[in-house]
């Protein structure tokens, strides 16, 4: 991966806490409170709730909230009774975590890292890896889902979410008009195929560039890792932003994952 791309999508995110990104805004005491007694939601993807049957019972289960800073959704498990640790690049997102944890008495352990790197933590030490669409700022994909699968304990869940990557195709410019124009081929990555004077201007805008990655690279990559499917579903990015892209397809995906347990070899007659 590229160190330069990796640091400024860095620099990138703390940018967004200071200009209150949506996705950097934490939960409300009241949020925490509904989770504490059971009532809680959360999403990989912009609009569609995650279904409660993905997560299984989360009561003191090891949960890794992967590149998932921001104050939001690992504070809302840690109050519903998890055991978690958010890892994100960004300190300032780390930092509405701690905030959340610190305002409302929550246990949670806060790690700063790159999210193709998890040399931070032990083989199988977690039950479930919350992932919400965040790996469109990373050059690649594949090394999260090995990372991934090798920190996952069998039987653990893997949780993602990510960008349609056909979404990538549209004059980014043109959508702030209004319109959808076809301009780019597969794969795209911004700071590779934007002219200079582009580039400036949506780094002044969003702070952070964006890589597509294809379908192949976002589910065959799980399978490639070891993962086994077990459900999906597609979401749409209503209002964030006003692109017009969602009257015509699923901007995003959702997909449940799970580490499977090792077969059992049988044993030898000795004939």
């Amino acid at each position: 991966m590229t160190k330069d791309v990796l640091s400024l999508n860095q620099r990138g995110w703390d940018l967004r806490v200071e200009e209150e990104d949506v996705w950097t805004r934490p939960v409300s005491s009241e949020q925490i409170d509904r989770a504490r007694q059971g009532d809680w939601s959360l999403i990989l993807t912009p609009n569609r709730v995650v279904p409660r049957e993905w997560f299984g019972d989360v009561t003191g289960r090891d949960i890794l909230c992967l590149a998932s800073g921001g104050g939001q959704q690992a504070p809302i498990l840690a109050a519903a009774g998890a055991r978690v640790t958010v890892f994100d690049a960004s300190a300032r997102q780390l930092a509405q975590d701690d905030l959340v944890a610190t305002r409302d008495g929550l246990s949670l352990t806060i790690v700063q890292g790159f999210m193709h790197d998890l040399s931070s933590f032990a083989d199988e030490s977690f039950d479930l890896i919350f992932h919400p669409a965040s790996n469109c700022f990373a050059p690649e994909i594949e090394p999260v889902w090995r990372e991934c699968y090798r920190v996952m304990r069998p039987s653990g869940a893997l949780l993602a979410g990510f960008m349609n990557p056909d979404v990538y195709i549209f004059d980014a410019e043109a959508q702030d008009r209004g319109e959808l124009i076809v301009r780019h081929p597969l794969p795209h990555a911004e700071i590779h195929d934007l002219p200079a004077d582009e580039l400036e201007r949506l780094l002044r805008r969003d702070h952070v560039v964006e890589f597509s990655h294809s379908l192949e690279e976002q589910i065959g990559g799980q399978l490639k890792a070891g993962f086994v499917l077990t459900d999906m579903f597609e979401d749409k990015d209503h209002g964030l932003p006003t692109t017009g892209r969602s009257r015509f397809m699923p901007t995003l995906f959702a997909t449940r994952a799970v580490k499977p347990r090792p077969s059992r070899e049988p044993q030898s007659s000795g004939v």
